[in-house]
């Protein structure tokens, strides 16, 4: 691929992230106004799970070519990216206002299914029961999501009320579908052309795979996130952000390890792994400390973290 065609490929990516990203949203809303659920429990669900498909796919390919490091290193970064990166993106377009559920159920979630993965891995390896685990806790946490959205169903429904109205039904559901295949589409191609485009002005691949790659796989989460940012729609966006993270730590990782065991280097389970939870605690101090709403200046943290991080990497990669 010549360096045109790379930087066309980067930009019909983009484009195409943006406008599907639009379309689901859309239909995700609509669809919870149907179900008479609210758009939270969809961003948990069906749109972390959409747009967690990149890290899945990127994590399988990894560890049937015998590199574990790439699957989990995926996951951490996707997830460090997801909280920093996106959340900081998305808090500086609109400052995002947390649920106290939220708060007090989904994101203490998150944490101990990281905490969980730190169980598993402590040995650098991870067998397919172990990965049976990862994807049992997943499949529970899913069944206990809808039946806690059951019962708060009748909350939803008025606070959804006026988005029923103004949606066409029928359009949701091919929205949804239509959003998650150009949201693979589009990050699929910004990311080959990044990849070129990285390698003809002289980056390694080390420095490619740590920022490109695991940027690359966040890129459905973040144009979601922007996307739901501006229209108003912060359960979309918190729902995702949590959501995919929860998903990536479990179903990345278990179906990673289902499909072959891997082993890791040291480092991701006593310095990278580290970061990924200082991350996530930070996340969770600011919407605390905030009141249950992450504001800009927040967000600037977030991404002040995320370019820190970056530094981090950087430097680690020159080193070796």
């Amino acid at each position: 691929m010549d360096i045109l065609l790379a930087i066309l490929f980067l930009a019909a990516g983009l484009v195409i992230l943006w406008k599907c990203a639009e379309l689901l949203v859309v239909g995700a809303v609509g669809l919870a106004g149907r179900l008479g659920i609210s758009p939270l429990v969809i961003g948990l669900t069906v749109v972390a799970m959409g747009t967690s498909a990149p890290e899945v796919a990127a994590s399988i390919a990894a560890v049937v070519h015998g590199m574990g490091d790439i699957a989990v290193g995926n996951v951490y970064g996707s997830n460090i990216a997801n909280l920093a990166l996106v959340g900081g993106l998305a808090s500086l377009i609109r400052p995002l206002q947390v649920q106290k559920k939220t708060l007090l159920r989904e994101i203490p979630v998150m944490i101990l299914v990281t905490l969980l993965l730190w169980l598993l891995l402590r040995n650098l390896s991870l067998t397919r029961p172990e990965g049976v685990i990862l994807l049992a806790v997943f499949v529970a946490l899913i069944l206990l999501t809808v039946l806690l959205a059951r019962r708060d169903a009748g909350v939803s429904n008025r606070d959804t009320a006026k988005q029923i109205q103004n949606t066409n039904m029928k359009k949701s559901v091919p929205f949804i579908v239509i959003g998650l295949i150009g949201l693979s589409l589009g990050a699929d191609m910004a990311v080959r052309g990044a990849v070129v485009i990285g390698e003809r002005i002289g980056l390694s691949k080390a420095v490619i795979g740590l920022t490109i790659v695991a940027v690359g796989t966040s890129l459905p989460e973040l144009a979601t996130c922007i996307a739901a940012a501006i229209k108003g729609e912060h359960d979309i966006s918190i729902g995702n952000l949590v959501g995919s993270n929860i998903f990536n730590t479990l179903l990345v990782v278990g179906a990673a390890g289902i499909v072959k065991p891997f082993n890791i280097s040291r480092r991701l389970i006593t310095t990278d792994y580290y970061i990924m939870v200082a991350v996530s605690i930070g996340f969770t101090l600011l919407v605390i400390i905030c009141r249950r709403t992450i504001s800009r200046i927040g967000g600037a943290i977030l991404l002040c973290g995320y370019i820190v991080y970056m530094i981090y990497l950087f430097g680690c990669t020159r080193a070796i």
